[in-house]
């Protein structure tokens, strides 16, 4: 199953939101988290979304659009 690994880092505004939480539930992706650093005022994790193309882009586009800032590890699903 297609995977990419993205590093997504968070201010304090978006460190209390439940945004792995709904990446899991709203899109058919598994989330596994490869490193994290969070505290009240800043986060940071590496995650590994796995699930089809389709589903990956999309949550990789919403996440986007939340506020936070996302790096793709890679530049394409699979590479």
């Amino acid at each position: 199953m297609p995977s990419v690994d993205i590093n997504v880092s968070a201010g304090k505004a978006q460190v209390k939101e439940p945004w792995i939480w709904r990446l899991s539930h709203e899109f058919n992706v598994k989330v596994n988290i490869l490193k994290a650093n969070v505290d009240a005022d800043f986060g940071w994790v590496q995650i590994e979304l796995e699930g089809p193309v389709e589903e990956i882009q999309r949550a990789t586009a919403w996440l986007m659009t939340t506020g936070l800032n996302v790096e793709a590890q890679q530049r394409a699903v699979g590479a």
